[in-house]
């Protein structure tokens, strides 16, 4: 089994997680506008209590987003950063996934609706359903009013996980359950990267880019 090292700063929380020799360690605060001063800290802890150092990692894997954009940002430099150090290769894992993969990971949820709450009225969402344990995106992910979203085809009985269900009856998709306090972990990010790792999809350091949905954020204008 590899040995892998995911962080995530997307959203409010803050999560580092490391999967060595089988066994998993992690870390994961709530700490808004904090993240940047905490993720390498949380790391060298993590890579302490395992007994091995970076080097040993085989890859790095970031919640690309989307989320807060200087969130998702200070995921991409710090896992660039040390993937250029190491010359490791990086897997970039959506935060509406790991959304998904939590509620599977904690109530075994079998298809999910993932929102985050994306500001400007809005929200960033994706359906996902679940294959062998690992979280499967059906359809695409979007950014929209709530009252636009729908659910992708072929989905029944869903559950809502992530800040996006705090619209409570304007998301324009029934579920039966939600959970509006989720917020993406580290630890869900490693589970989502382990079909990337066996399958050979990993990148570049330079190749290791944020997805904000919003194209106007993420593309810069000419001039």
């Amino acid at each position: 089994m590899p040995t892998l090292l995911a962080l995530d700063t997307a959203t409010e929380a803050c999560s580092a997680a490391l999967l060595h020799e089988g066994r998993l360690y992690w870390r994961f605060e709530v700490i808004p506008r904090l993240h940047a001063q905490r993720l390498l800290p949380m790391l060298h802890e993590l890579l302490g209590e395992a007994g091995i150092r970076l080097p040993q990692v085989d890859a790095l894997v970031f919640g690309r987003g989307p989320g807060a954009f200087t969130g998702v940002r200070i995921a991409t430099g710090m896992v660039q950063g040390l993937a250029f150090a190491t010359g490791k290769p990086v897997i970039g894992i959506s935060n509406l996934a790991a959304l998904a993969q939590r509620a599977w990971r904690e109530e075994g949820a079998q298809s999910v609706c993932a929102a985050i709450d994306a500001r400007m009225d809005e929200v960033y969402w994706g359906c996902y359903q679940v294959t062998d344990g690992v979280m499967r995106l059906r359809g695409t992910e979007i950014v929209a009013p709530p009252e636009r979203v729908t659910l992708a085809a072929g989905m029944d009985a869903p559950v809502g996980a992530g800040t996006g269900w705090q619209y409570g009856a304007r998301l324009a998709v029934s579920v039966e359950r939600s959970f509006p306090d989720y917020l993406p972990d580290a630890r869900d990010l490693l589970a989502l990267a382990l079909p990337h790792w066996q399958a050979g999809e990993l990148l570049d350091a330079a190749d290791a880019q944020p997805v904000y949905l919003r194209d106007e954020i993420a593309t810069p204008r000419a001039g």
